[in-house]
């Protein structure tokens, strides 16, 4: 039968299209913004600058009346017109009004505004055209009043300048937003290369690396390599976990394994009923140890798994001590009468995982029954932020220069003997960093030998 591929991650595009495209889009709408205000600066270029040409040459027909016997004389110089030719497709219009609005000369249709503006727009020949109004005020005895100087022209010579502006207002901008685009492309190519060498880190390992990644990156994917890492630690600690639970068991099972197949081996050679029964009794002593081994084993293992795969909880450890004794009791024998807790009136509140803190509570007792004197105290404290949990019982306990290595595996100070594997201390050592906390060994008295787990506590209005 063939095995499900697994569940891939789907592609939903390419995240350098999609900054490229995103920064092309700013540069697009940017461009367009800067066209609007080229088109409006155009027009008010050109509008500019044929309105001074228009008022330049109103000016100078404006100056150049005169008064003859109480009429007013217009005598156009040539240069007002010279003025406007700079714009020779253009028709130009003129009037001259007297102080009772009566022509005086020029075109008599050309529009005459309403207002008092000087500029102004209006239509002449069908055509569009611009138009400015000078007033020349006359205060002599043969005439008293104003004289109005009208000039008018089309407006293509405007059009076309206001264009030619906008023209080359957009070719600079388009050739600007191309070589922005350009280094927009570059710039993306640069600011995505470390996830290249991420990509290229990964693709040249082995399937047994499990090393950290160790690359240079910019601060923005420093994050992305740190969640990496820290996936690739709780992988490399699974595996760990996997791999020395398969040597422990294949080093420390084959023995007392091949030692019960050959103790069975006798018993089925031997004819002495005496001889067999001792036999027999250690074959069943062989079983209880290979048991406990082998509980030990799998504990040591479940501990370890857990730490990365089960959320702490807020629990009281009076709790945890109670459970711890119930569980004793029910598997050692007379666990009533060497086993007492020591439990305080208030809760003793932290944040755990009960199986694994129980299983440690019960690897204490354990080894306090086995290798210490009874009675055996299971006590719970709290000191300021800290939360204790730990047995005390009244032998000599390790010695003091051996605390440093109490919680390795298959060590003579964690306890190994022909009745014990020595893992005890190395599962309360592991349930107590797998918490944040730390395993104590002390010796309060000549009399009196304590090991406990130290664990970071919370306050029970925190729960």
């Amino acid at each position: 039968m063939m095995r499900e591929a697994a569940p891939r991650s789907r592609i939903i595009g390419s995240l350098r299209f999609r900054l490229v495209m995103g920064i092309v889009l700013i540069l697009a709408v940017g461009g367009v913004a800067v066209a609007v205000a080229a088109l409006a600066y155009g027009r008010s270029a050109a509008q500019q600058s044929f309105d001074r040409l228009l008022i330049g040459a109103a000016n100078q027909i404006a100056g150049s009346l005169t008064l003859r016997s109480g009429e007013v004389i217009v005598d156009i110089p040539v240069s007002a017109f010279e003025l406007l030719s700079l714009a020779p497709r253009d028709r130009v219009v003129y009037g001259v009004f007297g102080d009772d609005g009566a022509l005086i000369t020029g075109y008599q249709t050309i529009p005459v505004p309403t207002g008092n503006e000087v500029f102004y727009n209006g239509i002449f020949a069908e055509e569009p055209a611009r138009f400015v109004r000078v007033t020349r005020q006359f205060a002599e005895r043969s005439f008293l009043g104003s004289v109005e100087v009208i000039i008018g022209q089309t407006t293509e010579a405007r059009r076309e300048l206001a264009q030619q502006i906008t023209r080359n207002a957009l070719i600079a901008v388009a050739a600007v937003g191309v070589i922005m685009s350009g280094l927009a492309v570059l710039a993306v190519q640069s600011a995505l290369r470390p996830l290249g060498r991420i990509e290229r880190d990964f693709a040249a390992r082995s399937s047994k690396d499990l090393t950290p990644v160790d690359v240079d990156v910019p601060r923005e994917i420093s994050s992305l390599v740190l969640a990496l890492n820290r996936f690739i630690e709780r992988i490399d600690r699974q595996l760990n976990v996997m791999r020395t639970l398969i040597a422990d068991a294949s080093h420390q099972l084959r023995t007392p394994i091949a030692a019960l197949r050959a103790q069975a081996e006798l018993a089925s050679e031997e004819t002495n009923p005496d001889r067999q029964l001792r036999i027999v009794g250690r074959i069943h002593e062989r079983s209880k140890n290979l048991s406990r081994l082998t509980d030990q084993l799998l504990n040591h293992a479940l501990i370890i798994h857990r730490a990365d795969t089960v959320d702490l909880e807020a629990l009281d450890l009076r709790t945890i001590a109670t459970e711890a004794v119930a569980q004793i009791d029910q598997s050692m024998s007379d666990g009533e009468e060497i086993v007492r807790l020591d439990l305080p009136e208030a809760s003793v509140m932290c944040e755990g995982d009960a199986l694994s803190l129980v299983e440690a509570c019960k690897n204490l007792i354990n080894n306090a029954a086995n290798h210490g004197k009874a009675p055996i105290i299971v006590f719970v404290r709290r000191a300021g932020l800290r939360a204790r949990i730990g047995v005390r019982d009244h032998g000599r306990g390790i010695p003091e220069a051996m605390w440093a290595d109490a919680g390795s595996r298959f060590t003579r100070n964690a306890g190994v003997s022909a009745k014990s594997a020595g893992l005890g201390l190395a599962i309360v050592h592991a349930v107590a960093r797998a918490h944040g906390g730390r395993m104590d060994i002390e010796r309060p008295s000549e009399a009196a030998f304590e090991v406990s787990i130290d664990l970071p506590g919370i306050s029970e209005g925190a729960v």
